[in-house]
């Protein structure tokens, strides 16, 4: 009886050298599947910024359908979730819930009149957050959405 307690007791656990060689292996995996996974997730937010103006332009042009025009420059976006004072036919809020920032963090810039058809100017400046720019930093805009 004595014999089979040592034996379980031996052979209970897991030695230094299977952890490491545990540890090794995820190490290797994290380094090859990380930067592919990175690759995606800015692919996935200009995605997701993409998909956020066409949402807005949806809502404007309920708002417009409403009160017969866009919401000025200075009433922004706001006025899809907040009735601007001067609007008597406003029947929203158009936007379920509050304005959301953009997929980096920073706020959609909004025009109207704007620079480039009848239609109201949103604008993602990507992830620097700034005019111009390429690549993750390259601006996201609603008419060449």
């Amino acid at each position: 009886m004595k014999q089979s307690r040592r034996r379980r007791n031996g052979q209970a656990g897991i030695t230094l050298i299977e952890m490491l060689v545990v540890m090794t292996i995820i190490a290797l995996f994290v380094a090859l599947v990380a930067p592919n996974v990175l690759k995606h997730s800015d692919t996935a937010r200009i995605t997701a910024a993409r998909a956020q103006i066409q949402n807005f332009q949806t809502a404007l042009g309920t708002y417009k359908l409403d009160t017969g025009t866009f919401p000025t420059t200075e009433q922004g976006l706001q006025a899809l979730r907040i009735k601007p004072a001067e609007i008597t036919q406003w029947n929203g809020p158009y936007m379920p819930k509050d304005i959301p920032k953009d997929p980096w963090g920073h706020d959609y810039t909004y025009k109207y009149p704007g620079d480039h058809g009848d239609e109201p100017d949103i604008m993602c400046y990507g992830a620097d957050g700034q005019p111009g720019g390429d690549g993750l930093n390259a601006d996201l805009v609603s008419w060449k959405n």
